[in-house]
């Protein structure tokens, strides 16, 4: 059952009675832990007043700890306590949002709140549009035009073929995957007035759906960069109590393996899921160090096709296999990415597409049919889509890459997309809007002034 509403007075009051503009930095799942961080980082050092909201939906011991790793756990002044079926989240997010703007209105009713979601989350879909609802005021996006694209299939058969079609062919708009963080990223989209895109491809696909890249001379959508350089830049040299070749002594003692870290919705459908599964056996088969890291989702999925007792067995009797729950703290998947220790990781998460693309001693090699980050895969050659055809296929593809130089090379020496500072570069952007109103009317779009009119939403 989901919880109430809670609102940390003292913590909040902190930063609304600074007046003037406030910003919300929203949390809801891990990836925002650590790519929120950096903004709420950034807006403390420029004294900007800040607070996070937080969904609550990552909140157990292992989820939740990214927001203590890093260090935003003493920001959280609201929590929204959401819990259940994604309607049942949506619905939970729209009545409390109202509550709390009610709140805000009562004892602050001249301070200006901007919500900055992120990413591609549930809370990046609903947060803006219950915002804009409540108060009639939208919120800003980082991490926004996140948009699936798929390269051309016709040879794919052949790994040779498939890998040069997928750096050098057409590629075309896919939003069909992954659900629901497409849909959630792109009508997150109509409730957001500035959209922090990582690349320039992102501002292309909002500015192609309509969204304005300025208005009178104001520009909305800003290319920063990906605020997971920061995170990534902030614990590369952690300092650590236990290291990742502690808990896991044989990471250490073998070389070249690949992590697989599998979890998207899609690819736990019963083929897709099966190949997967038949592909990394495969692997370890064939001899290759695999290491297996079981998240909730995955292990609901080994149980309900009868493959987890299979790979326990594996665990059990084979050296060059290791079967993990999820690795607590990010630093130690950090650490052992940036080991040498690690081949390549083998996921369906967004994230990692960018987080390999920073990181030059692992491989990303992406299991699905489109990529939401497509130019990880065709501008910078970092990553490569494995799609989970079949079992075979799926080794047939890790093998190639394995096996041919030109190809690891190619992978390990592409260019960093995602920038650096972005944290800094999103607040030093919203500390010039302080003034600006947070909602278009039509005539505000084409070039009327209201500044002698007062408009009430209703």
């Amino acid at each position: 059952m989901p919880g109430d509403l809670t609102i940390y007075d003292d913590r909040l009051a902190r930063q609304m009675d600074a007046g003037g503009f406030v910003l919300a930095v929203v949390t809801a799942t891990k990836p925002d832990f650590y790519k929120q961080a950096p903004v709420v980082t950034a807006a403390r050092e420029a004294g900007v007043p800040t607070f996070v909201l937080h969904t609550g939906q990552h909140y157990d011991d292992v989820l939740g700890h990214g927001l203590a790793e890093y260090g935003i756990e003493d920001r959280v002044a609201v929590d929204l306590s959401i819990r259940g079926s994604l309607s049942e989240k949506t619905a939970q997010v729209h009545r409390r949002i109202d509550e709390l703007t009610d709140h805000l209105a009562e004892n602050w009713p001249d301070t200006t709140v901007l919500p900055i979601v992120h990413g591609d989350t549930h809370a990046a879909g609903i947060v803006p549009q219950a915002w804009l609802f409540a108060t009639n005021q939208a919120v800003a996006h980082n991490e926004a035009g996140l948009r699936g694209m798929s390269p051309d299939f016709e040879n794919h058969a052949d790994p040779e073929a498939f890998v040069e079609a997928q750096w050098s062919g057409e590629w075309s708009i896919n939003r069909a995957e992954p659900f629901p963080e497409q849909y959630d990223t792109f009508v997150g989209s109509a409730g957001s007035i500035y959209q922090f895109a990582p690349v320039s491809l992102n501002r292309e696909h909002l500015e192609n759906e309509g969204y304005p890249a300025d208005v009178d001379g104001e520009q909305r959508i800003p290319v920063v960069g990906n605020s997971v350089v920061d995170a990534i830049e902030m614990k590369r040299d952690a300092d650590l109590e236990e290291s990742i070749f502690d808990i896991y002594p044989v990471l250490e003692e073998r070389d070249d393996w690949i992590r697989v870290d599998i979890h998207r919705r899609a690819n736990l459908l019963p083929d897709r899921f099966e190949a997967i599964v038949e592909g990394v056996i495969g692997l370890v088969e064939a001899g290759y160090n695999v290491n297996f890291v079981e998240l909730t989702a995955t292990e609901q999925a080994l149980k309900e096709y009868g493959y987890r007792e299979k790979l326990l067995e594996l665990d059990e009797n084979r050296e060059n296999f290791l079967f993990t729950g999820l690795w607590k703290k990010h630093a130690h998947v950090y650490e052992f990415l940036t080991s040498g220790q690690c081949f390549a990781e083998f996921t369906d998460s967004g994230s990692m597409q960018e987080e390999l693309n920073y990181i030059d001693e692992a491989i990303c090699l992406t299991a699905r049919f489109n990529t939401d980050r497509p130019e990880t895969v065709f501008e910078a050659k970092t990553n490569l889509l494995v799609p989970p055809v079949d079992g075979e296929y799926v080794t047939e593809m890790i093998e190639y890459v394995a096996e041919t130089d030109a190809v690891r090379e190619e992978i390990q020496t592409g260019p960093n997309l995602y920038g650096g500072n972005v944290g800094e570069s999103i607040v030093e952007f919203l500390q010039e809007k302080r003034e600006a109103s947070t909602f278009d009317w039509a005539h505000d779009r084409v070039g009327f002034s209201t500044s002698d009119q007062d408009f009430e939403y209703l």
